[in-house]
């Protein structure tokens, strides 16, 4: 093949589209958010971001705690994805869907106590929707922002045991100690959210055994 020959192929192909991200990525699926806010709270904001599938994502902001109130191993800004259970995730969509995809009131308007303002959002394909409250009569919307609560309770937690490790290995077993009572009175939900961290405390054997030992039991827990 002679050179100029070859020299218009070459131009021929580099004038040829190519696929981009946007044209090769699959649309984004249907999302839904829980964005919570108290001053008085460390962490004060935080969100929630979750799929279907249980995957998701955790932000948080600290915030200024009032003086006095500052803990030696309080988690600095968490930004981080996560898995749910399946069941889980489902659970919350089925809540979204029967109440038009938060299309409509929460707030009860009751003079009740600050208990922080959640602001649920649905984004998908078929709807979009949100509605926000610090206390709502509809127990399913009061059972689900509490229920999100504790599980960025122990996204919170999973940071702490990862700065606990780093840092200051005896302070484990008292961490540990809370984990598995608040796991089992329902203060925290959806372990299993922290698993990876769970894991190397089971796995390392400069911790204690009681430490390793409560992480075998909630990762069993987390399991079933």
């Amino acid at each position: 093949m002679n050179a100029p020959l070859l020299f218009l192929l070459i131009l021929s192909a580099a004038a040829l589209p190519s696929a981009t991200p946007a044209q090769t990525s699959p649309p984004s699926g249907p999302v839904i958010v829980a964005d919570f806010s108290n001053p008085d709270l460390v962490p004060s904001h935080w969100t929630i971001t979750l799929r279907r599938d249980g995957s998701g994502h955790f932000h948080s902001d600290r915030g200024q705690p009032a003086p006095g109130e500052t803990k030696e191993m309080d988690v600095p800004n968490v930004d981080r994805e996560f898995q749910v259970s399946a069941v889980y995730a489902d659970h919350v969509f089925q809540v979204a869907q029967q109440h038009n995809w938060f299309n409509q009131e929460c707030e009860s308007h009751l003079k009740v106590a600050f208990q922080g303002w959640k602001k649920f959002s649905y984004s998908g394909p078929d709807a979009q929707g949100s509605c926000t409250f610090n206390y709502s009569k509809d127990k399913q919307i009061q059972d689900l922002g509490d229920s999100l609560m504790g599980v960025s309770e122990t996204l919170i937690e999973g940071a702490r045991l990862e700065m606990l490790l780093q840092h200051d290995r005896l302070g484990l077993d008292r961490e540990m100690e809370f984990l598995a009572e608040a796991a089992k009175d329902g203060r925290l939900r959806e372990i299993g959210a922290i698993r990876e961290i769970l894991g190397r405390l089971e796995a390392d054997p400069e911790v204690l055994d009681r430490v390793r030992k409560k992480a075998r039991i909630l990762l069993a827990h987390a399991a079933t």
